[in-house]
């Protein structure tokens, strides 16, 4: 694919998506050659390569149950560090509809079709989905993209941060990768996805989101988030 040929960091930015994927067998068995093409490719700062190998290294040394519930415990269970891109925007609005179509023909336009079974079954905006396409874009468009995402791949890497995870040299190394700060972001109080999705009783309303009852009206709130400075000397 020529994007490949044109992009510098084609192959880290595919490494990175497969790590940021959950740590089955499959992954552990790339493990070596993941860690080959990080440094060959020489897309990421060497500080950051010793931060991905220490990550690399943790998935073969642990045991490979836990391994893999840490994992569901850190992305799965948590709005703040979830991989879904447009989690971090929408949550559970009506837009995230809409936007995924969009994204959808973003993916078609550059001549890309997402097949559901070989990602399996996760959506479009799910971060090792971008990064695969990312990494098939040119140079020059790579860096616009990643721009783009730049709020919400720091915002992930500050929140993976908060909890002292490895997976959040990653975060990191894809900004790096962009040309983008990483940057210091205030990390909010954290919701347990499954209580969040919690349906309230039929037609009660319910206040605790920010909704009314059913005959009152329902305020939309649009908030733009601050800028932050740049987070300097972290090592992650």
């Amino acid at each position: 694919m020529s994007g490949l040929t044109e992009n510098r960091s084609a192959y880290s930015l595919r490494a990175l998506a497969r790590l940021l994927a959950y740590p089955d067998a499959a992954l552990r068995e790339l493990v070596p050659d993941l860690q080959k093409v990080l440094v060959e490719e020489q897309a990421v700062p060497t500080a950051r390569l010793r931060g991905l190998g220490m990550l690399l290294g943790s998935m073969i040394d642990q045991d490979v149950t836990e391994t893999e519930q840490a994992y569901v415990e850190l992305f799965d269970r948590g709005r703040a560090t979830s991989l879904h891109l447009f989690e971090h925007v929408h949550g559970d609005s009506r837009d995230r509809g809409p936007a995924m179509i969009d994204l959808v023909k973003t993916y078609e336009q550059a001549g890309m079709w997402l097949d559901p079974k070989k990602v399996g079954g996760e959506l479009p905006d799910y971060l090792p989905v971008v990064l695969e396409f990312v990494s098939t874009l040119p140079e020059a468009a790579m860096r616009d993209f990643i721009g783009e995402i730049a709020h919400i791949l720091n915002a992930i890497h500050a929140a993976l941060i908060k909890r002292r995870s490895l997976y959040a040299h990653a975060l990191a190394a894809v900004l790096e990768i962009g040309g983008q700060a990483v940057e210091a972001v205030e990390v909010p109080e954290d919701e347990d996805l499954d209580a969040a999705w919690v349906e309230p009783e039929a037609f009660a309303g319910c206040s605790s989101k920010g909704q009314t009852s059913p005959d009152q009206p329902q305020p939309i709130q649009i908030v733009r988030r601050a800028n932050s400075a740049p987070q300097r000397g972290a090592s992650a």
